[in-house]
Protein backbone atom coordinates (compact mmCIF):
# COMPACT_ATOMS: atom_id res chain seq x y z
CA UNK A 1 0.00 0.00 0.00
CA UNK A 2 1.31 3.46 -1.05
CA UNK A 3 0.59 6.94 0.11
CA UNK A 4 1.63 10.21 -0.57
CA UNK A 5 1.00 12.56 -3.11
CA UNK A 6 0.49 11.84 -7.03
CA UNK A 7 3.43 12.14 -8.97
CA UNK A 8 3.97 15.33 -10.83
CA UNK A 9 2.50 15.56 -14.28
CA UNK A 10 5.14 16.41 -17.04
CA UNK A 11 4.67 19.92 -18.47
CA UNK A 12 2.44 19.71 -21.50
CA UNK A 13 4.71 20.63 -24.67
CA UNK A 14 3.66 23.09 -27.07
CA UNK A 15 2.00 22.52 -30.62
CA UNK A 16 5.39 24.51 -31.86
CA UNK A 17 7.82 21.98 -30.33
CA UNK A 18 5.72 19.00 -31.65
CA UNK A 19 5.30 20.94 -35.29
CA UNK A 20 8.70 22.30 -35.69
CA UNK A 21 10.71 18.98 -35.40
CA UNK A 22 8.03 16.92 -37.63
CA UNK A 23 7.86 20.30 -40.57
CA UNK A 24 11.88 20.41 -40.51
CA UNK A 25 12.43 16.33 -41.00
CA UNK A 26 9.29 16.45 -43.78
CA UNK A 27 11.20 19.84 -45.62
CA UNK A 28 14.98 17.57 -45.50
CA UNK A 29 13.30 14.46 -47.13
CA UNK A 30 11.07 16.65 -49.62
CA UNK A 31 14.86 18.36 -50.47
CA UNK A 32 16.85 15.38 -50.95
CA UNK A 33 13.83 13.29 -52.97
CA UNK A 34 13.46 16.56 -55.61
CA UNK A 35 17.80 16.78 -55.21
CA UNK A 36 17.66 12.82 -56.69
CA UNK A 37 14.86 13.82 -59.07
CA UNK A 38 16.23 16.34 -60.94
CA UNK A 39 20.02 14.59 -60.86
CA UNK A 40 17.68 11.24 -62.41
CA UNK A 41 16.22 13.74 -65.02
CA UNK A 42 19.29 15.67 -66.03
CA UNK A 43 22.30 14.57 -64.61
CA UNK A 44 24.19 15.18 -61.36
CA UNK A 45 26.68 17.91 -62.57
CA UNK A 46 23.51 20.28 -63.13
CA UNK A 47 22.32 19.40 -59.63
CA UNK A 48 25.86 20.47 -58.71
CA UNK A 49 25.90 23.59 -60.86
CA UNK A 50 22.37 24.66 -59.34
CA UNK A 51 23.61 24.04 -55.48
CA UNK A 52 26.88 25.97 -56.45
CA UNK A 53 24.85 29.07 -58.38
CA UNK A 54 22.54 29.45 -55.45
CA UNK A 55 25.79 29.50 -53.00
CA UNK A 56 27.40 32.49 -54.49
CA UNK A 57 24.22 33.96 -55.56
CA UNK A 58 22.42 34.06 -51.55
CA UNK A 59 26.44 35.07 -50.69
CA UNK A 60 26.07 37.96 -52.86
CA UNK A 61 22.52 38.79 -51.74
CA UNK A 62 23.59 38.49 -48.27
CA UNK A 63 27.21 40.86 -48.71
CA UNK A 64 24.48 43.49 -50.83
CA UNK A 65 21.72 43.28 -47.94
CA UNK A 66 24.62 43.67 -44.83
CA UNK A 67 25.93 46.65 -46.64
CA UNK A 68 22.68 48.01 -47.60
CA UNK A 69 21.35 47.74 -43.59
CA UNK A 70 25.06 49.37 -42.78
CA UNK A 71 24.12 52.41 -44.85
CA UNK A 72 20.42 52.95 -43.85
CA UNK A 73 21.96 52.59 -39.80
CA UNK A 74 24.47 55.36 -40.73
CA UNK A 75 21.90 57.20 -42.61
CA UNK A 76 19.70 56.95 -39.58
CA UNK A 77 22.30 58.21 -36.97
CA UNK A 78 23.26 61.08 -39.34
CA UNK A 79 19.74 62.32 -39.58
CA UNK A 80 19.25 62.17 -35.75
CA UNK A 81 22.44 64.16 -34.94
CA UNK A 82 20.69 66.90 -37.40
CA UNK A 83 17.63 66.74 -35.56
CA UNK A 84 19.23 67.44 -32.27
CA UNK A 85 20.90 70.15 -33.88
CA UNK A 86 18.02 71.48 -35.32
CA UNK A 87 15.51 70.56 -33.04
CA UNK A 88 13.07 69.35 -35.97
CA UNK A 89 12.16 65.11 -36.28
CA UNK A 90 13.31 63.95 -39.69
CA UNK A 91 9.67 63.95 -42.58
CA UNK A 92 8.56 60.36 -43.22
CA UNK A 93 10.33 61.02 -46.43
CA UNK A 94 13.71 61.38 -45.57
CA UNK A 95 13.70 58.52 -43.28
CA UNK A 96 15.46 56.10 -45.70
CA UNK A 97 15.36 52.29 -45.44
CA UNK A 98 11.94 52.32 -43.61
CA UNK A 99 10.23 50.29 -45.63
CA UNK A 100 13.59 48.05 -46.66
CA UNK A 101 12.86 44.89 -45.65
CA UNK A 102 16.63 44.13 -44.83
CA UNK A 103 15.91 41.29 -42.79
CA UNK A 104 13.11 39.53 -45.49
CA UNK A 105 15.98 40.12 -48.36
CA UNK A 106 19.07 38.80 -45.85
CA UNK A 107 16.79 35.69 -45.02
CA UNK A 108 16.38 35.10 -48.95
CA UNK A 109 20.10 35.29 -49.85
CA UNK A 110 20.60 32.26 -46.30
CA UNK A 111 17.77 30.42 -47.94
CA UNK A 112 19.46 30.57 -51.00
CA UNK A 113 22.98 29.47 -49.36
CA UNK A 114 21.32 26.52 -47.79
CA UNK A 115 21.42 23.51 -50.37
CA UNK A 116 18.26 22.55 -51.65
CA UNK A 117 15.83 23.29 -54.86
CA UNK A 118 12.46 24.01 -52.37
CA UNK A 119 15.02 26.57 -50.32
CA UNK A 120 16.05 28.47 -53.45
CA UNK A 121 12.97 28.97 -54.65
CA UNK A 122 11.86 30.31 -51.42
CA UNK A 123 14.76 32.74 -51.58
CA UNK A 124 14.56 33.80 -54.89
CA UNK A 125 10.85 34.51 -53.97
CA UNK A 126 12.33 36.88 -50.86
CA UNK A 127 14.48 38.57 -53.77
CA UNK A 128 10.99 40.11 -55.19
CA UNK A 129 10.58 43.69 -53.76
CA UNK A 130 6.55 43.29 -53.52
CA UNK A 131 6.87 39.70 -51.37
CA UNK A 132 9.17 41.23 -48.95
CA UNK A 133 6.86 44.13 -48.47
CA UNK A 134 3.46 42.13 -48.40
CA UNK A 135 5.53 39.65 -45.79
CA UNK A 136 6.34 42.85 -44.04
CA UNK A 137 3.15 44.04 -43.42
CA UNK A 138 1.58 40.78 -42.72
CA UNK A 139 4.96 40.36 -39.81
CA UNK A 140 3.87 43.83 -38.72
CA UNK A 141 0.21 43.35 -38.48
CA UNK A 142 0.82 40.08 -36.24
CA UNK A 143 2.98 41.33 -34.04
CA UNK A 144 0.68 43.96 -33.23
CA UNK A 145 -1.88 41.42 -32.82
CA UNK A 146 -0.41 39.32 -30.54
CA UNK A 147 0.96 43.08 -28.50
CA UNK A 148 -2.60 43.35 -28.05
CA UNK A 149 -3.86 40.09 -27.07
CA UNK A 150 -0.72 40.16 -24.46
CA UNK A 151 -2.35 39.75 -20.95
CA UNK A 152 -1.57 42.31 -18.21
CA UNK A 153 2.24 41.75 -16.74
CA UNK A 154 3.89 40.19 -19.89
CA UNK A 155 6.27 41.73 -22.75
CA UNK A 156 3.53 43.83 -24.03
CA UNK A 157 3.69 46.12 -20.71
CA UNK A 158 6.75 46.11 -20.82
CA UNK A 159 6.79 47.43 -24.07
CA UNK A 160 4.29 50.30 -23.35
CA UNK A 161 6.38 51.53 -20.28
CA UNK A 162 9.47 51.90 -22.64
CA UNK A 163 7.90 54.43 -24.87
CA UNK A 164 6.31 56.00 -21.72
CA UNK A 165 9.17 58.80 -21.14
CA UNK A 166 9.32 60.35 -17.70
CA UNK A 167 11.62 62.83 -17.14
CA UNK A 168 11.87 62.38 -13.32
CA UNK A 169 14.02 58.97 -13.53
CA UNK A 170 12.22 55.50 -13.37
CA UNK A 171 9.42 54.93 -11.84
CA UNK A 172 8.10 51.60 -9.85
CA UNK A 173 4.63 51.31 -9.70
CA UNK A 174 3.89 49.32 -6.28
CA UNK A 175 1.82 49.70 -2.79
CA UNK A 176 3.58 49.50 0.52
CA UNK A 177 2.19 47.65 3.20
CA UNK A 178 2.83 47.62 6.59
CA UNK A 179 2.22 44.47 9.33
CA UNK A 180 2.73 46.70 12.12
CA UNK A 181 0.48 49.48 11.46
CA UNK A 182 -3.23 49.26 13.02
CA UNK A 183 -5.62 47.77 10.97
CA UNK A 184 -8.68 49.64 9.53
CA UNK A 185 -8.95 52.77 7.70
CA UNK A 186 -6.96 55.42 8.49
CA UNK A 187 -9.34 58.92 9.37
CA UNK A 188 -8.10 62.08 7.20
CA UNK A 189 -7.07 63.46 10.31
CA UNK A 190 -4.65 61.23 11.22
CA UNK A 191 -0.60 61.97 10.34
CA UNK A 192 0.32 58.94 7.83
CA UNK A 193 3.03 56.95 9.82
CA UNK A 194 6.59 57.17 8.89
CA UNK A 195 7.84 54.64 6.10
CA UNK A 196 10.89 52.45 7.72
CA UNK A 197 13.23 51.04 5.65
Amino acid sequence: MTTGAPPPLAPKRSRARTLVPLAVAAWLVLEIWLLTVVANATGALTVLALLIGGAVLGATVVKRAGRRAFRNLTTTFQQAQAAAQTGQAPSPDERAGAEDRNGFLMLGGLLLMIPGLVSDAAGLLLLIPQVRSLLGRYAEKAVERRMTAAPPGSLQDAFQQARIHRPGGKVVQGEVVREDAGQGPRRAEEPRPPLLP
